[in-house]
């Protein structure tokens, strides 16, 4: 049997997925989830071979939510996301259903799923289609991250720097520390520059966050944040801030 969930907000999108479905006597639903929260929850408990997953849902994006999962199963997309964007899919073989879908799209996804479910570059693939498309996202202006059972929106604003960490960033705020699965370079590239510099190959700071820039040694010099935390600045980074800030 074909194990399936259907994520999204859209009760009438859900119904319209499960009576396709009928026909298919080897499909499964193990459980329809209303938000990213709850789909979260459900392909880790579950297991699904595919998800019917929409984009543009309340709390966290369909693509904030995956972010969060280390094991992706199969995924159709069924979303009123803008056609344009969703092009870019087409290079990278994997499918969605632009709504309102009919019976024979819906039916034409399917099978062009059961062809290339093997194929174990199709992950690869879409993780690299997340990377280009989620800084047109919410990433611009907020963080998911998942830590235990609970998952955390953080706010720009609360940032006050991003560390690297081997294939993970420390994303550091006032008060807490969370672990991303992202490249420094994503988030140089995502954040506004005007509000965040790459001070280090290791560091990324909120401008707002800096209380003074101290001189450690000859020609070597730090940005002491209002938490106290001391970062170093490497020349480059140092030329970079001073440009940034117009001293």
């Amino acid at each position: 049997m074909i194990k399936y969930l259907i994520i999204d907000d859209e009760p009438l999108a859900r119904a319209i997925v499960k009576e396709y479905l009928q026909p298919y006597s080897d499909f499964e639903l193990l459980q329809e989830c209303n938000d990213g929260f709850e789909g979260v929850k459900a392909i880790q408990h579950q297991n699904p071979d595919l998800i019917f997953l929409d984009i543009q849902m309340p709390k966290i994006t369909g693509f904030e939510m995956l972010d969060l999962i280390e094991k992706l199963p199969a995924i159709i997309f069924t979303t009123a996301f803008d056609e344009y964007a969703m092009k870019a899919f087409d290079s990278n073989a994997i499918d969605y259903l632009l709504k309102p879908f009919s019976k024979e799209r819906f039916d034409k996804a399917i099978q062009k799923w059961r062809l290339q479910k093997e194929n174990s570059k199709q992950v690869e693939s879409l993780r690299e289609v997340f990377k280009n498309l989620l800084p047109q996202n919410d990433e611009q202006f907020r963080v998911v991250v998942k830590t235990g059972n609970q998952i955390r929106i953080i706010s720009i604003s609360e940032i006050s720097c991003i560390e690297a960490c081997d294939d993970y960033v420390k994303i550091h705020t006032d008060a807490e520390v969370f672990m991303k699965k992202k490249t420094m370079s994503f988030y140089e590239s995502v954040l506004n520059e005007k509000e965040f510099v790459r001070v280090h190959r290791s560091f990324i700071i909120n401008l707002s966050q800096i209380k003074r820039i101290e001189l450690m040694e000859k020609e070597s010099y730090c940005a002491l944040l209002k938490s106290g935390v001391k970062i170093p600045l490497s020349k480059s980074g140092y030329t970079r801030l001073k440009d940034v800030l117009g001293i």
